[in-house]
């Protein structure tokens, strides 16, 4: 199967929640083939797994990191093309007085240029980017 999809933080991080939303996990499983994420995305993870103290849920979340997702996920780099993109949308958003979240931008970028859809729990950090495709799981009861 070819990518189709682009994960974005939220998604992939939705697993390791106490009660994570069934249809997040659903969706997971029927695409997981056809998924990616970006450099970006991937730096959240580790970022947010690094700060950290060591402790039990510390090593749950690197066991996730280093033996689920980073074996069988790609991970699509934020590169020079992601990088041209993200500043004329940036420029033309900062010009309508619309200052993007800096990382949202990078993993837009990358989804943009790989012709992408962008998959989240929350569309509306995506949706200002022109010509974006994204899908948005709605977090249904957990």
């Amino acid at each position: 199967m070819s990518l189709e999809y682009l994960l974005d933080t939220n998604v992939l991080s939705e697993p390791l929640r106490p009660q994570p939303a069934r249809r997040v996990l659903e969706w997971i499983e029927e695409h997981r083939w056809e998924a990616a994420t970006a450099a970006p995305v991937w730096h959240e993870l580790r970022f947010g797994c690094s700060r950290l103290p060591p402790s039990a849920k510390r090593r749950m979340l690197e066991t996730y990191l280093d033996d689920v997702l980073q074996p069988s996920l790609p991970v699509l780099p934020y590169d020079e093309r992601a990088a041209e993109w993200y500043a004329e949308e940036r420029a033309r958003l900062t010009g309508e007085g619309r200052t993007p979240a800096f990382v949202d931008g990078q993993i837009a970028a990358v989804a943009a240029v790989h012709q992408l859809v962008v998959v989240t729990l929350n569309a509306s950090h995506f949706r200002p980017f022109d010509g974006l495709k994204i899908e948005e799981i709605p977090p249904t009861s957990r």
